[in-house]
């Protein structure tokens, strides 16, 4: 294979600029992906081929109209432009024929490794290219499939009044193929799988490609436009050990396993595909790995692997919703399931009123609706199966089905190394259905039809990442009480609903996916939990009050850009002539650490909530669901609807422009945040919490040094009250204000609160209050914490370097010694530069 350096590639640099999205889906949009994989965990490569189903895309660039319905004949130009030499089509098919097979038996190797560069110039100037974002990658071979060598095709011209015209015939098949209503999927996935396997047309030489940093570029000779091109290509590729889509890594059992770890170059490093959110489509995916591996994938079905001679074993997924390529998510290593544990679960919340009877149970309306209009078109859309209310291309939505509104609790499993198994069965599989049921309560139906959760490595970057199906979720959940866990299980929960089946069109507008599910993360747990509407409020407060000082803190460092939560503003959702765009702070290393979007977006939602009403707002967010699930939005969309749906708020000075001035388009903290943090303070909980911390103040000062203290000094015995999870952070943050603290008083903190035990957000403050004041006793937990709690341990690293004591630097130089190997990429090159 040739890999050639563009001109635009020296000036893109990967740790500080914006993140390209190159595809030109303007002009050539991929519907359908087939995925041929095996896993090499000897060369730690993911090898094989991938099948791009394509239909001309409808840009203002386009020069060529609209395809013809389905259903009616095709003309032969410009829909199906002739290549200057067009090559006869081979029909019939290769029965049994593997697919490397068909490779090396029926197509014309003339194209061969070195010839890449000549034939990429020599077309330069007049045939079309196909970008697909790709990043390393080692592509070998890209060819044509010839669909109609599959025998099933034939069927799908049996309602055409005239046959296809010469040489149009392939593109015809496929656009019949991917016009196929969702209630004939099965038989369209099966056609798919046939056409994946099919050779290349008798005769044909394999297209020309070239490869830069950031994309892969193809060309058929003699192609002109986008209407000519092939609708159906093969990619053999392999992925690179290094490539930053997927992490080699090992399991807390010490086993090597890959997974998708959620990169900010998304899948690209994967499959070649089109990155950019508006390119939805579907896939299906067959891996093959060795037999004691699990495979697990966001799939729709779950799947029962089949087993074959060579000790390999074969794991097929599929998806019928389109979906952006960056929610595919692959795991793979030897995970077992976790059992439930007899008598273990938590009360599951049940409201007969969430469970209503439906009205259809047909397929989802095709046509386009507009995003926003009268109070009566929202009444009861949220309350079960409502066809009219699908505004989303044609899939097989369960919004539609009866059966799907009444599952509370949709099947899940989950996965985890054996030697986490204990926990996860104590902590996570308890408190799993609740949550679930909790999220069915507040948002109606489950967007996807299972779930599985799965415990990554040490190593992931965060505390939980959410795709179709499946919830990776940190190590760092299992510690201590569930409080931890519970929440985080319900903010992953609500990234179905946030995130998933409604995403953002533009991917820097995140606070539309991190922002909700934040705020949905409190009402659902408060659920779970089962609180008094007094008690929801006093801990809503107290979640408020922590979330604020972070973002404080947080917005003290960063960049003035990195604030800000539009900060494409009024060109949001703008993208060139081709469809290509960029995703601004895409590559910043220091991005993933930050939380602004979850943290700014969610108070902008605490704000939009302060004029409807709670509850008002919930049962908004309900009916924004049922209107815009399977579709892409900007804010506006969102907050349009609002405005129109609470026509009052506007009277009270609420306005779309303000909205965007005050919260959105500026950085910093607005107003009235400030202004409602003082609230926040005079909460129940929030106040027993000062009364410890004066406690702690004046037991402290009681045993600073030099003072005399006598026997029975009332300071020396102090009744401390027992408290929450979240208190316990708060108080430790409000300590760490305090300049000084004794070995004496830290040593009397740990063993009030048992810290050592409590979770790994309760531990984090635990370290910084260690790191801070010197106390060598405890450096233990600190490194412990580094080790195991890789997704929140790089402020330590910054902390025990900004110390510039030598026993706490040596301290963070052995943490990372050990830790690296296993690092996130991300992680490691931000630690890196703090140690080195």
């Amino acid at each position: 294979m040739a890999e050639m350096q563009s001109a635009e590639e020296s000036d893109l640099d990967p740790n500080k600029d914006d993140l390209p999205l190159r595809a030109n889906t303007n002009h050539m949009l991929v519907r359908h992906y087939v995925l041929d994989l095996t896993i090499h965990f000897e060369s730690k490569t993911i090898g094989g081929s991938i099948v791009l189903f394509l239909e001309p895309g409808k840009g203002k660039s386009m020069e060529t109209p609209d395809s013809a319905p389905s259903g009616e004949s095709t003309s032969p130009s410009p829909l199906c432009e002739q290549p200057k030499q067009e090559p006869q089509l081979h029909l019939q098919p290769q029965a049994g024929a593997s697919q490397t097979e068909v490779t090396v038996e029926t197509c014309d190797h003339k194209h061969v490794e070195g010839t890449e560069a000549r034939s990429w110039q020599e077309g330069a100037s007049d045939e079309f290219t196909l970008v697909l974002d790709c990043c390393d990658l080692s592509v070998s071979k890209v060819e044509e499939v010839d669909v109609a060598s599959v025998p099933g095709m034939r069927a799908l011209l049996d309602d055409c009044e005239q046959p296809p015209q010469a040489g149009c015939l392939s593109f015809t098949l496929v656009e019949r193929l991917l016009a196929l209503s969702s209630s004939c999927w099965k038989e369209q996935h099966d056609l798919y799988l046939q056409c994946s396997t099919a050779p290349c047309p008798q005769g044909a030489a394999a297209l020309s490609f070239h490869t830069d940093r950031w994309s892969l570029q193809l060309r058929k000779r003699g192609v002109g436009s986008p209407s000519g091109f092939p609708r159906a290509l093969r990619i053999w590729y392999e992925t690179k050990p290094k490539g930053a889509s997927v992490r080699w890594t090992d399991t807390q059992d010490g086993r090597c396993c890959v997974y998708t770890m959620g990169s900010p170059i998304n899948n690209r490093a994967l499959f070649p595909c089109q990155e950019p959110p508006v390119a939805m489509s579907t896939w299906q995916a067959t891996v093959v790995a060795p037999g004691e591996y699990t495979v697990l994938l966001s799939g729709e079905n779950q799947v029962v692997p089949v087993q074959k001679e060579s000790g390999l074993s074969r794991w097929a997924y599929y998806v019928t919703m389109p979906m952006p390529a960056s929610t595919f998510t692959l795991a793979v290593g030897q995970w077992h399931e976790a059992q439930a544990k007899s008598g273990t679960g938590v009360p599951v919340l049940t409201e007969s009123s969430n469970s209503t009877p439906g009205v259809s149970t047909s397929g989802c309306s095709s046509v386009e609706k507009p995003c926003h209009g009268s109070n009566q078109e929202f009444q009861g859309a949220a309350d079960g199966p409502a066809q009219s209310m699908c505004a989303h291309v044609d899939y097989p939505c369960r919004f539609t089905l009866t059966e799907a509104w009444q599952e509370a609790i949709i099947p899940h499993r989950v996965f985890s190394p054996t030697c986490l198994l204990p926990q996860v069965e104590t902590v996570v599989v308890p408190h799993l259905p609740a949550c679930l049921a909790a999220a069915h309560a507040v948002l109606g139906v489950h967007p996807f039809s299972h779930l599985d959760v799965l415990i990554v490595p040490s190593g992931f970057s965060s505390l939980g990442m959410a795709s179709p199906h499946i919830v990776f979720l940190s190590q760092s959940v299992l510690m201590g009480p569930a409080h931890l866990c519970g929440a985080r299980l319900c903010h992953e929960i609500a990234h179905a609903w946030f995130g998933l089946v409604i995403g953002a069109r533009d991917w820097t507008e995140e606070w539309i996916s991190e922002g909700f599910a934040t705020f949905l993360e409190d009402v659902l747990w408060a659920k779970v939990q089962q609180l008094s509407l007094h008690e929801e409020e006093d801990q809503l407060h107290l979640r408020a009050l922590l979330r604020w000082r972070r973002l404080h803190d947080e917005l003290q460092n960063a960049e003035q850009e990195l604030q800000i939560l539009r900060p494409h503003k009024e060109s949001t959702g703008v993208v060139s002539e081709s469809g290509a765009s960029t995703v601004k702070h895409g590559l910043n290393p220091e991005k993933p650490f930050m939380q602004v979007h979850y943290l700014k977006g969610y108070f902008l939602l605490k704000f939009l909530a302060s004029f409807t009403g709670h509850e008002q707002f919930l049962a908004f967010l309900r009916l924004f669901v049922s209107l815009y699930h399977g579709r892409l939005v900007l804010s506006q969309d969102f907050l349009r609807m609002l405005l129109d749906h609470f026509p009052d708020v506007k009277r009270r000075g609420l306005t779309l422009e303000g909205i965007y001035a005050d919260w959105l388009d500026a950085p910093g903290i607005p107003k009235w945040l400030t202004e409602e943090s003082a609230a926040w303070l005079q909460s129940p909980l929030v106040t027993e919490v000062q009364q410890e911390v004066t406690k702690w103040i004046h037991f402290s000062r009681g045993h600073g040094k030099g003072t005399k203290r006598k026997r029975g000094d009332p300071c020396l015995k102090v009744n401390f009250k027992e408290m929450g999870p979240e208190q316990t952070v708060l108080l430790l943050e409000m300590l760490l204000e305090e300049e000084k603290m004794s070995a004496g008083v830290l040593q009397t903190l740990e063993r009030t609160y048992d810290l050592r035990t409590q979770d790994a957000e309760v531990k984090h403050r635990w370290c910084e209050l260690v790191v801070k004041h010197k106390y060598s006793a405890a450096y233990k937990d600190v490194e412990d914490f580094l080790i195991d709690n890789q997704a929140m341990g790089v402020y330590l690293y910054g902390e025990l370097m900004l110390q510039e004591d030598g026993r706490q630097q040596a301290l963070a130089r052995r943490c990372f010694s050990r830790a690296q190997e296993h690092m996130d990429p991300a992680a490691l090159a931000v630690v890196s530069e703090m140690i080195l």
